[in-house]
């Protein structure tokens, strides 16, 4: 049963419990365990303190770790946020899909119509024709909270949606509840009313608070949901705006990081702000599952949508980062935390992408798969120590990006990773085992790898019906 609602802001008050009967008979006859998704806004790789941050301060994320699975080779399957959301509810790729960039909010277009946009991009005196991105996923995509609705699952989306605008909200793509999800990749204004001069604001976030920091209202938010369902199945997907620019973050704790020394590239006291006010949001997503008796029963996944903004924080010793392909731009920090279930502190070094998170979804909770092309697989026994085979992994950004990135396709196949340019120099291969700082590039001595891998890149673009840049 889809639960209308008719205002997408729900405050800490006034939000009302509901939840079907089917899905209370769902969790008695299954058992099945609550999700929550809890996907942080360009988090990189090192940005944490179990990953080596001597700068940033995240002990409930840590604390998270040393209680779950912790995964060292994981990857968002774009290196820019809206392809690698739309590849997490769908466990599909960005090419299959057809979002392969950042999705423009409906402020940023030209003209308040969204509607398609032209086949391509002319891009000015650029070399190339792109393909242009569209304003939204398809409607017939099936997502996560899809799925689980017909398990018997509350579904909630809290934070950054980004994947269209008013006609491709949460709401219309199987979720129940949608907080403070819209078209923005940002906000234009941590601070309470959310709002910048022109009075640009987030269409269905309303003011609470003169001068509330928009992730402690999040969390807030999170903690009110799961207080309110908690006796059904739920699956929440948290997405927080933060650490994404903006920066912008609490003066108090602004002061604090002003007076620590900074760790190689890690400096910025903003953005180290925001991270630790994102962390205490794990925080209280930890304690509000601890007093309500449900810590054992909930699944948490926890990872970044692609790697660190280069500028605001370093994610060295990967290099480059967002936007780029190399390790910086696409690895990202991923913990799975099962309290009792899964071995404490474990490490899994398995390469695994952000659509291999539907597919394991849908087996930890007993769900069928969604009857469409799935690109993700199940990666769940990993999580309880099994060996899994690895199987080559893929991107396909065929778009131009400020300063100096230009269209390119990418292949991991075990411990090769080549990358591919439509522009420029062609190909440049590594062994990430022996050098998973990408200094040092094998094309040049091994073309019988580049062919390989060039092959099996092909086949999958052909495979998605990927669209290519051409020539002008």
């Amino acid at each position: 049963m889809r639960i209308m609602v008719k205002s997408l802001f729900v405050t800490a008050v006034g939000l009302i419990p509901v939840y079907s009967s089917y899905a209370q008979q769902a969790r008695d006859k299954f058992a099945q365990p609550n999700i929550v998704l809890f996907l942080v806004d360009d988090l990189g790789w090192k940005d944490v303190g179990y990953a080596g941050s001597r700068y940033y301060e995240t002990p409930n994320i840590d604390k998270l770790s040393k209680g779950g699975a912790e995964f060292t080779n994981a990857y968002a399957a774009c290196a820019v946020c809206s392809p690698t959301r739309a590849s997490i509810q769908t466990g599909r790729y960005p090419a299959r899909i057809g979002v392969t960039d950042w999705i423009r909010a409906r402020f940023q277009l030209d003209s308040p119509e969204v509607k398609a946009p032209q086949p391509f991009e002319e891009n000015g005196d650029k070399k190339l024709r792109t393909p242009s991105n569209p304003y939204w996923m398809d409607l017939g995509e099936v997502t996560i909270a899809e799925v689980l609705k017909q398990a018997g699952y509350f579904t909630c989306h809290i934070g950054k949606w980004h994947l269209g605008p008013d006609d491709f909200y949460p709401e219309k793509q199987g979720y129940d509840l949608n907080i403070a999800g819209n078209d923005m990749g940002q906000p234009v204004n941590y601070f309470d009313p959310y709002s910048d001069k022109k009075g640009v604001t987030f269409p269905n976030l309303k003011p609470r608070l003169a001068g509330e920091y928009l992730t402690d209202r999040l969390g807030d938010e999170l903690k009110t949901v799961i207080e309110h369902h908690k006796v059904a199945p739920f699956f929440i997907n948290m997405c927080t705006y933060a650490v994404h620019t903006p920066l912008m973050a609490k003066m108090e704790m602004i002061k604090k990081y002003q007076s620590k020394t900074p760790d190689g590239g890690q400096k910025n006291p903003i953005y180290a702000a925001m991270v630790e006010s994102m962390d205490q949001t794990v925080g209280i997503l930890m304690k509000t599952l601890q007093e309500n008796g449900l810590l054992d029963n909930t699944i948490i996944i926890f990872l970044s949508d692609n790697g660190g903004l280069i500028g605001p924080t370093d994610n060295s010793p990967l290099r480059s980062g967002k936007g780029y392909p190399y390790e910086g731009g696409i690895r990202v920090p991923m913990i799975v935390f099962w309290n009792g279930k899964i071995k404490a502190g474990s490490v899994c070094e398995l390469p695994v992408s952000t659509v291999d998170i539907l597919p394991t979804i849908c087996r930890l909770t007993k769900t069928v798969l969604p009857k469409t092309t799935i690109d993700g697989r199940d990666i769940s026994p990993a999580l309880f120590g099994k060996k899994i085979k690895n199987v080559p992994l893929f991107w396909h950004f065929p778009h131009y990006r400020e300063p100096d990135i230009v269209p390119y396709s990418i292949i991991r196949d075990g411990d090769w990773k080549l990358i591919k340019r439509y522009e420029g120099n062609e190909f440049e291969l590594f062994n990430l085992k022996e050098d998973f700082r990408e200094m040092t590039d094998l094309s040049g001595k091994y073309p019988i790898k580049v062919k390989q891998l060039e092959g099996k890149l092909s086949n999958w673009l052909q495979q998605t019906n990927a669209k290519l840049p051409v020539l002008k």
